[in-house]
């Protein structure tokens, strides 16, 4: 038995020594493993490691001969797997065969040249076999095309975040009613109501020109640049006059005013756009919705300037090549236009104005791509700003409609409300109206939305009793719940209320979602006293 076991042993130590001579770290299971050398063992062939394993492994002898030669410590099958998991780390590593994106990010450009060219791996790669060296190139191969396209996409890319625009998001319908057959507002109608409402409210009139922006009150869309009636009119939507005012002088405050060109006396916008949006909340936090409407305008503020760097390219484009295709309405401009066009541009004061020279219809299809802008801000813009003809309707104005008939009570939503009014009110009446709707709608003993029969106020009367049938229990109509079926879907956001409610202005919107609070939406009502 002894003699055996002498045999057995001699033969285990020289395949030991053996061993130990083509690889310098030590396999011992009963000893702890040398810390790893990733030049060494990078160069080590998988099969001799391999081998190295499985020798001392064969009787317990050898356990027992390393034993006497080598400090004994606790064996640990754990501290093995970590061993062969180091080696396989350190693989890993070099050919990108796991946590991908990590090693993409730390050598894409060496991946890529050795992919896009054909090249056989590098020397320090070659080390380890042809064999298990093509899966991670073929992997590094994949990962790298797929992070190239998600760089290269548009929609993914952080220094452009593109704005899908739908065609026709609000349904409107330019130039024909959506009520065919429904034959009111007649122009006499429109006319009986507009003299009825002056005798109580004052005669209304468009002014001949534009004033000068006011620093003070924000309006809703009276200042000469359009871009500044759209930023207005977009802080008054779904607040007070007051708010809105308090929420725009913040922004005076906090970014300053032009010192000149077509925006003097306003913002600076591109101070604005240049500025982080937590900054644009701090300034008009004080007027409501602050959250949302920081994000919308430097939202709407970049684009702008895109959308202004783009039209100077082709303007530009235009004057070195006669045949090249100018940006849309520049046929309209005359030079001197143009050329304002391209130094505002140059210089960075960001601009609409370009919306001048498109119809009406083109202009408000324009201001709604933006966010946050639906069609009665839009319409807003074009009637106090561009002194175009355009029936804006706002909850006020929709519920009177809806009350005189003018509109089906039971199908209508704003936005073909406005589609509808556009086509019959006639243009000439289309300011006064809008402005006296609105006052009546604001301080009427019984057409505000949150007065009822029950009303101190309610004996006083109004100058339109004969002509309108007021809906909402509160107003001694038929009750919501007795209603609602007529009214039909408006939609999860929509929908009528008993005091003249109103749906989404915009689709997935989040601004003029909010029903216009009492005292009215901005100073478009009140600052043309």
């Amino acid at each position: 038995m002894a003699t055996r076991t002498t045999r057995s042993s001699a033969v285990k130590e020289a395949a030991l020594f053996a061993s130990s001579e083509t690889d310098p770290v030590p396999q011992q299971l009963s000893s702890p493993p040398a810390t790893p050398n990733p030049t060494k063992k990078k160069a080590t062939p998988t099969k001799k490691a391999a081998n190295s394993k499985v020798t001392p492994r064969a009787t317990p002898a050898v356990k027992k001969e390393a034993k006497m030669s080598v400090p004994s410590t606790p064996a640990s099958t754990g501290k093995k797997r970590k061993r062969v998991n180091t080696v396989k780390l350190e693989e890993d590593i070099n050919e990108l065969s796991h946590n991908l994106g990590k090693a993409v990010a730390a050598s894409e450009g060496a991946v890529k040249e050795e992919v896009n060219a054909g090249m056989q791996p590098s020397a320090k790669s070659s080390r380890v076999k042809s064999a298990a060296a093509k899966v991670p190139v073929k992997e590094a191969e994949a990962v790298v095309q797929a992070a190239t396209a998600t760089d290269t996409s548009p929609e993914e890319s952080p220094t452009k975040k593109t704005r899908k625009v739908k065609a026709n998001p609000y349904g409107l319908t330019p130039g024909k009613t959506p009520y065919p057959d429904w034959p009111h507002p007649t122009p006499e109608e429109c006319q009986e109501v507009n003299d009825l409402l002056s005798t109580v409210h004052g005669k209304v009139h468009a002014p001949a020109t534009i004033p000068a922006p006011s620093t003070t009150v924000s309006g809703c869309g009276e200042v000469p640049s359009i871009l500044d009636a759209l930023i207005r009119t977009l802080l008054s939507a779904a607040t007070t006059g007051t708010n809105s005012s308090r929420a725009f002088k913040g922004l005076v405050e906090k970014f300053g005013i032009l010192q000149e060109g077509i925006g003097k006396g306003s913002v600076d916008w591109d101070k604005v756009r240049r500025a982080d949006v937590k900054a644009v909340f701090e300034a008009i936090k004080s007027g409501g919705l602050a959250v949302t409407k920081s994000k919308r305008i430097k939202e709407i503020l970049n684009m702008v300037y895109e959308e202004n760097t783009s039209r100077r390219d082709a303007l530009v484009n235009v004057k070195q090549d006669e045949n090249a295709e100018g940006p849309k309405g520049a046929e309209n401009e005359t030079e001197e236009q143009k050329d304002a066009e391209i130094i505002r541009a140059e210089e960075h004061v960001l601009s609409l104005d370009h919306l001048h020279t498109l119809s009406s219809d083109d202009a408000l299809n324009t201001l709604i791509k933006y966010p946050g802008i639906g069609p009665k801000t839009a319409s807003c813009v074009l009637l106090f700003c561009m002194q175009r003809p355009s029936f804006a309707v706002d909850t006020h104005v929709f519920r009177l409609c809806k009350w005189l008939n003018w509109v089906p009570p039971d199908k209508a939503t704003r936005n073909t409300a406005y589609s509808h009014c556009e086509v019959r009110v006639p243009d000439g009446l289309k300011y006064p109206l809008h402005q006296l709707l609105i006052r009546h709608g604001k301080t009427c003993p019984r057409c505000r939305a949150a007065t009822g029969e029950g009303g101190g106020d309610w004996n006083k009367g109004c100058p339109i009793e004969h002509l309108v049938k007021r809906s909402g229990k509160r107003k001694g109509g038929l009750a919501r719940s007795q209603s609602k079926n007529q009214a039909g879907k408006k939609g999860k956001k929509g929908g009528s209320s008993e005091d003249g409610g109103e749906e989404s202005e915009e689709p997935g919107m989040d601004v003029d979602d909010e029903e216009d609070q009492e005292g009215g939406e901005s100073g478009d009502e009140d600052g043309e006293e």
